[in-house]
């Protein structure tokens, strides 16, 4: 007998509640600092091209790596 699999059981890409979540945190975020959100992206633009920029590409590196080795 096959069973017929939980729509509330997938995970991963495409997965409802991943959208649900995804979209609750949004909305978060735009209610905190919708007013704001220019300013955020222009600091990081100037993050990625300033002083901190050889930390950040270091920690995408490690963020990028296997978990295991």
């Amino acid at each position: 007998m096959t069973t017929q699999p939980n729509p509330g059981d997938h995970k991963g890409e495409g997965s409802y509640e991943g959208t649900r979540d995804y979209n609750r945190r949004t909305e978060k975020f735009l209610d905190e600092h919708g007013n704001e959100v220019d300013r955020l992206a222009q600091d990081a633009a100037e993050a990625l091209d300033g002083s901190e920029a050889e930390e950040l590409d270091r920690a995408e590196a490690a963020g990028k790596a296997p978990a295991r080795k």
